[in-house]
This record gives C-alpha cells, structure tokens and sequence, in this order.
C-alpha cells in the first residue's frame, strides 16, 4: 500500500481536514500524542494573539476502531475557533498585497482584484492539520525505535554554541533531550540562550519588526535503505528538503554539513567507513561511520547514521510598520495590509518541520517495508534487519 495524505482548510474556515490513505490495519494510534503535538506547535516564544484563541485539538473521524487502525482512510479534524469571529464571507476585501506574502503573485495567477482567498489557504494555519498528519507518521517510526527532536540554533543574531549541541546529542537519551527542549520558550536546548533569545524578540516586537532565526532536526536509528539511488524524486534528501520548503517562511535547507562542507576539500568532508564485528545474537554496530558530514543520506539513501537536517527561516513578513505596496485596484502607491501576525515562528517552525520530516521518513519506511497490516511490515523489518548483518 501506498501511504500518501491530503489535506484541506482555510485560515478562517470552520476547520482544517486531513486524510491519511494507506496506512496499515493493527496500529494503536494515540489522540492524545497527536493533541501534544499540536500544542507544542501553538507554543514557542514570540506567537501571536491567535494563540490566545485556538486550543487545537483532533478528532479522529474515521479509520480507527478502538483505538487501533483499521486499513482504511484515517479522517482528521481541526475547527477553527476563529471561525466565529472571523468569517471570511462577512470580513473586507484587501486589495492592498503583503510584501514577502502570496497575496500578489496569487491575485495575478487567478486573476483577482482581492486576495482575501489566497490568504486563506496560504495562510500558515495550515501547517496545524501537516503536524497532526505528521504525528501519525512519527508515532509509527517511534514504534520501530525510530526517534526524532528537533530544536532551535538561532534566532536573529542570537545563536547556541554548537558545542552545547554535541554534548547533548552525546548524553543519549532522547526523553531527556526532550525535557531539555520543552523547558526552553523558545525550544533551545541551552537556558541562557534561551533567554538572550527571548529579549531578541521583544526587542523586535517593540520595534514594528519579525525575526527570522534557523534549527535543527534531528532522526535516530533510522535503517539503511530508506529511499533510493534511482529516481531524482525517489531520493530521500530530495522528498525531505521539498517537504520542509513547503512550510510558509522556510527559505533554505541543511543536510548534514553541507554549508560548512561546500567549504572544504572533500577528503576532509567524506564520512570513513568502518565495520565491527560481534556475535550474532550481539547488538553491534556492523557498519558505522565515525563523523556524520552527510546528516545520514548518501545517494539519496539512508546510510544508518542520524539523519541531521538544518532549516532557515525568514522573518514573519506581516509586519506591525508596513512596507510600501501598491493597490491592485486602483494602481496607487500606498502601505501594505497589516494582519494579526507573530514576531517570531522558529520555534513552532520546529516543530512543524520534524513533523513533516517524520512523514516522509514513515513514507519512505512503508515503501521499504510494505504491507497491508502491522504484522506484515514488522515481519519484513524484521527480516531485512536480520539480512542487513550479513552484509
């Protein structure tokens, strides 16, 4: 079965909808994990008003019986509370595009002297039903050991020393890195950071201005052999680095070191590879590399190593002091719309990217490992695993 979802929903419609299809029979599926999720999506330092409004929380609609999955479509629902005080049908038009927004290029593409619909479904908002969609996806990785986090490097000019991130990552232990990161309101695994971050943003916020900032992602004991050499859109690193420019305001991305590597000879960049042996019933590594310069994807492959994946975003371009616009209708020089918008989104950003990372990887694992029911892709992970050391 292929595993592929839609989704649906306007910023200010009655809700956001989402379909999971071929997602296998037997899975426990946890509301609760997906609703935690979404929580921490709405949280991060540096959100707007809106957050004041929406407690996002999911109903399950279809595909799952007492709790398990049944093999059919999963339906996923969100309403939108703002839906009550923000019906697009009874709200003004806006003539006037947003800089940094879809609003102009969307108005020229369907011909429109009003931009309110193309507002609507560009809107971030969206980005709740991909997490939700993405949780589903994570939960089915962590049932396989498959484990994921992902936390803030930047934001502005404030960074984390990048030596705070390489005793983390050594300390092991994923539900402690998490902890680390849920204590931080801006999702940054060190607390000084934290809070010199924090005051980047009010700074901003007392100005009229957004900030911008980048993070990391990072997927544990992911298996050789997700993706493949074969096809430019079969490669993982291509279905990741699209799924994560797919998210408003992400305007770049990192696998592993390929910034800092760009600078270098490529014999300094190139991860050795090693083996190590051990008894069949031991828990060795067999191959393994001792730097992870390609972020865990060689030829569009995973190649057992973590997956390290670095985005950036732009700075929320909904700004308090608005920038010079033009009206559509009448072509007169003017300032741009404002609308109720964040100072900063990196951490939510976050969040939303580990979870559409987590999708293509669950994806790409069902590709892999397919079949119709748990039993089916445990049997044949199993199998590979057991093939994979003998390699």
């Amino acid at each position: 079965m292929v595993l592929r979802f839609l989704d649906a929903g306007e910023s200010h419609g009655k809700c956001l909808l989402g379909i999971i299809e071929g997602f296998p029979q037997g899975f426990p599926l946890s509301e609760e994990k997906i609703n935690q999720e979404l929580k921490r999506r709405q949280g991060g330092y540096g959100r707007g008003d809106r957050m004041k409004i929406e407690q996002d929380r999911i109903d399950i609609l279809s595909g799952i019986t007492s709790g398990k999955s049944i093999g059919s479509p999963i339906g996923l629902m969100i309403k939108n509370k703002d839906w009550e005080n923000k019906n697009p049908k009874n709200q003004e038009e806006l003539t006037i595009p947003r800089p940094g927004h879809a609003d102009l290029a969307g108005a020229i593409k369907y011909s429109l002297d009003n931009y309110r619909s193309i507002l609507e479904r560009a809107s971030a908002r969206k980005t709740a039903m991909r997490v939700a969609i993405g949780s589903v996806g994570q939960q089915l990785l962590d049932y396989f050991s498959i484990n994921s986090y992902s936390h803030v490097l930047r934001i502005g000019s404030i960074s984390i020393h990048n030596q705070i991130v390489k005793e983390t990552e050594k300390e092991g232990k994923i539900k402690t890195i998490k902890e680390k990161i849920s204590r931080s309101p801006v999702y940054s695994l060190d607390p000084e950071i934290s809070e010199e971050m924090c005051r980047e943003i009010d700074q901003a916020k007392k100005e009229g201005d957004s900030l911008g900032g980048q993070f990391e992602i990072v997927v544990r004991n992911v298996p050789a052999g997700l993706g493949s050499h074969v096809f430019w859109d079969r490669k993982i690193d291509t279905r990741i680095a699209g799924a994560l420019m797919s998210i408003p305001s992400v305007k770049a991305v990192e696998i592993g070191e390929g910034i800092k590597g760009s600078e270098k000879k490529g014999s300094k960049v190139q991860d050795p590879i090693y083996y190590q042996m051990g008894q069949e019933k031991d828990n060795y590594p067999g191959y393994y590399r001792k730097k992870n310069w390609a972020g865990g994807i060689e030829g569009g492959t995973t190649n057992g190593e973590n997956i390290v994946v670095r985005v950036y975003v732009k700075p929320i371009p909904t700004l308090f002091k608005p920038l010079p616009s033009v009206d559509i209708r009448t072509k007169k020089k003017t300032k741009a719309n404002y609308q109720r918008s964040d100072t900063c989104v990196v951490p939510a950003v976050s969040v939303v990217g580990e979870a559409v990372v987590n999708w293509e990887l669950a994806v790409a694992f069902t590709e892999k490992f397919s079949g119709d029911s748990m039993d089916e892709i445990e049997s044949n992970y199993k199998c590979y695993q057991e093939r994979s050391k003998k390699c």
